[in-house]
């Protein structure tokens, strides 16, 4: 055996050593961010994010840990406005929301969020955007984003669209992040969902928005915000289009816990 391979293995365990070291480091540093911020993070969700304020404290502790893991692995740009606190926060929020019942919930593929001041054209469209998702980021409008969450009752809210379009992105155009799990529940959501959708494209009027009839990733998406933002008349008006939401998402809005089956 030459001398440089018996150096390499004589080394490996100093490289282990070293690198376990360094994951309890950051670990420590995470902990004492977490316990610096706790405090004003919980009472700006608490404010702000209807869906929080209804947590337990033990599922509060939950989502805020997500919250700042999922800060962490983005960078913000902000386009046309100056960036504030709670930019990253209630954004990454929304984004956990959609996830809270999902073992994978970074949306890896994902790692620049674009925030931009109001709505904005984009490529050869004529219409303009409150957000989009694209290979390269999620973009966001605030004013939009800010309005939306602030009426919480109407199923129009961007954050879960777009957050919802980035789900469904990294679970079946890359492979980056993907949520197994979610990936084969999404074809029993698909067999109730892809009739509603084809009668709704027949021109038949549903309980859903109808934007909801634009394409199948639209219906989705549409599909998140109302699961959201109206769920008892979602229930009551297209029970089995709920009941797959929740088995899809692992979580029920209307219940106290939110997730079904803690991961």
């Amino acid at each position: 055996m030459k001398q440089g391979a018996i150096l390499s293995i004589l080394a490996l365990p100093l490289v282990v050593l070293i690198a376990a070291g360094l994951r309890r480091i950051r670990f420590t540093l995470r902990n004492r961010t977490f316990e610096l911020k706790r405090d004003n993070f919980n009472t700006l969700l608490a404010r702000n994010n209807p869906y929080y304020r209804s947590l337990s404290n033990t599922d509060r502790e939950r989502f805020l840990r997500r919250v700042m893991l999922f800060m962490e692995a983005k960078e913000f740009k902000y386009i046309d406005i100056e960036p504030e606190e709670t930019m990253p926060l209630l954004i990454s929020a929304a984004a956990v929301q959609l996830t809270f019942g999902l073992e994978h919930f970074l949306l890896d593929h994902f790692r620049t969020i674009y925030i931009i001041k109001d709505k904005y054209l984009f490529g050869l469209y004529n219409m303009p955007f409150e957000g989009h998702v694209s290979e390269d980021g999620i973009y966001l409008s605030w004013a939009h984003f800010l309005r939306e969450f602030s009426n919480y009752s109407d199923g129009q809210n961007v954050g879960l669209h777009e957050m919802a379009h980035a789900l469904t992105y990294v679970n079946f155009t890359v492979r980056e992040g993907r949520d197994y799990t979610f990936h084969d529940q999404f074809v029993a959501f698909s067999a109730v969902g892809r009739p509603i959708f084809e009668r709704m494209q027949a021109g038949e009027s549903i309980f859903l928005d109808p934007y909801a009839a634009t394409n199948y990733q639209e219906f989705w998406a549409v599909c998140v915000e109302t699961f959201f933002e109206k769920s008892t008349a979602f229930k009551r008006q297209l029970p089995d289009l709920y009941s797959s939401l929740c088995v899809l998402l692992n979580q029920d809005p209307l219940t106290p816990r939110k997730v079904l089956t803690i991961n």
